[in-house]
């Protein structure tokens, strides 16, 4: 048996894969063609038809049902939903833009500069500053989450969480056009909210632990200028405080149009039931709050206690708010935050509304 030179490698035994790939890095020749299984016509052909058959189907769907769509129940819907959507509109636009300028122009450190270091005497003037410095929901949990990674208590920021969405300006102007003659349902809005939220602060103090909170991430790239920011924060708050706005005006024309009357009547006529029921429509219809007072005052049938708990729970607890709270700080926080930012909000509900008349 032969020996082997010093200083060579062992010699590998063949396998019958490396002898079937054996060569395929020298012949390209074999490999097949860049282009192959490609279409050989233009990308656009398909586009253009896709095109044609939309265009088609509207044409025929206008022949088919123009006739039908001028019953008075469609046109009270259409009348609902257009007037829902076009009042809230400007408040939401402007709202969104404030909020995005908040984010990228204004440093976290500032909030944290103007906090008391004592979180007790930090939850109220976390709640008030959230009347003073507007945001809608989408932007209060990122900021929220910047105030916990830059050293401000928990109970502070979640505090600032809640208040800023449901009491800043554009939301009190909203809620005061949208209530117009009703000073009354303005005031029990932000009494209830700003109530709630720093009860809600004050119960975090008190009981609340640090392993309850993941430390939240970073949602903007930090080299990023504070114009891409804006941009961005822009971009997605419209998008999604958009579509959530059409969703709430459509399920608000429906109720109104397609659900007999009778049954809001009768469920109107249950006080407590009645309350329950649209704390529990705010939180599956998911409005952002700068629109939510135009769809509240659109439900006639119900009390103003069950519209204020549609205004009071809404923006302190919805669907979007839950998946972004649990993105941010985890599913561990979202079980023990969301139960009691809803109990704590139906129960101001219930004390402010009952002194509404």
């Amino acid at each position: 048996m032969p020996e082997r030179p010093p200083g060579s490698a062992p010699a590998t035994p063949s396998s019958l894969g490396d002898s079937l790939v054996s060569g395929w890095d020298t012949h390209d020749d074999i490999l097949p063609p860049s282009d192959w299984g490609r279409p050989k016509g233009p990308r656009r052909t398909a586009t253009v038809w896709m095109f044609a058959v939309f265009i088609s189907a509207l044409a025929l769907g206008n022949a088919w049902l123009s006739d039908r769509l001028t019953s008075e129940a469609f046109l009270a819907w259409a009348t609902i939903f257009t007037a829902i959507s076009l009042q809230a509109l400007p408040f939401l636009v402007f709202g969104v833009a404030l909020s995005a300028a908040l984010t990228a122009f204004v440093p976290p450190s500032f909030y944290q500069r103007i906090m008391p270091a004592n979180p007790a005497v930090g939850v109220p003037a976390a709640g008030l500053a959230g009347g003073l410095l507007p945001g809608c929901e989408c932007a209060s949990v990122p900021i929220a989450g910047g105030l916990v990674r830059r050293g401000i208590a928990p109970a502070v920021a979640l505090t600032f969480l809640l208040a800023a969405p449901a009491i800043n300006p554009v939301v009190m102007v909203a809620t005061a056009v949208a209530f117009a003659g009703q000073p009354e349902m303005v005031a029990a809005r932000f009494v209830a909210s700003l109530g709630a939220a720093i009860l809600v602060g004050w119960v975090w103090v008190r009981f609340g632990k640090a392993d309850w909170l993941r430390p939240p991430r970073r949602h903007h790239d930090a080299s990023a200028s504070s114009w891409a920011v804006f941009r961005e924060s822009m971009l997605h708050d419209l998008m999604h405080a958009g579509g959530y706005l059409v969703v709430g005006a459509l399920a608000a024309a429906c109720l109104n149009v397609l659900v007999p009357r009778e049954w809001l009547l009768t469920v109107a006529g249950m006080p407590v039931v009645s309350v329950l029921v649209l704390a529990l429509l705010a939180i599956l219809l998911s409005i952002c709050s700068e629109a939510d007072a135009f769809v509240a005052v659109s439900l006639t049938e119900f009390s103003p206690t069950a519209k204020l708990a549609f205004m009071v729970v809404g923006p302190m607890v919805d669907l979007k708010l839950i998946a972004m709270q649990a993105g941010t700080f985890g599913w561990g926080f979202v079980l023990r935050f969301v139960p009691l930012c809803l109990g704590v909000a139906l129960l101001l509900s219930f004390l402010i509304g009952g002194l509404l008349p």
